[in-house]
């Protein structure tokens, strides 16, 4: 039972606030060298990805792209955005958050099967024959 005027004590929720240096944040500094190599490494991927475009490969030129895409997207978010540093948890919301994506995606298109045979011919803004 509470006394008249006791101040209660916030629960532990496990948060860097609840730590023992007293909920002061301690940001962790990056090197300069690891930027500037991610951002050496994210040009050359860009440069990469324009390259791709110029060599025909069929189908191939979309798969090495998005893969492309994808490593740029892993450098991005454990660097830039310190998920390296991070706690476990959190790479596996975002990654869970992009898998959840990728599968609503993935059912819309296989969806676009089922009314492509209702479509008249020639009929919509830039369809060509």
């Amino acid at each position: 039972m509470l006394e008249p005027g006791q101040i209660l004590q916030p629960a532990d929720t496990g948060t860097v606030h609840d730590e023992a240096h007293g909920g002061e944040l301690h940001p962790h500094p990056v090197p300069l060298p690891l930027l500037a190599g991610v951002f050496g490494a994210l040009i050359a991927l860009t440069v990469a990805t324009v390259a791709v475009t110029y060599v025909d490969l069929g189908s191939m030129n979309l798969v090495i792209a998005m893969v492309i895409a994808a490593v740029k997207g892993v450098l991005v978010a454990e660097i830039f955005m310190h998920l390296r540093w991070d706690k476990p948890f959190h790479r596996f919301a975002l990654l869970s958050a992009v898998c959840f994506v990728a599968l609503f995606i993935g059912i819309l298109l296989l969806d676009t099967g089922a009314y492509s045979g209702d479509m008249i011919p020639g009929y919509g803004p830039g369809v060509e024959q």
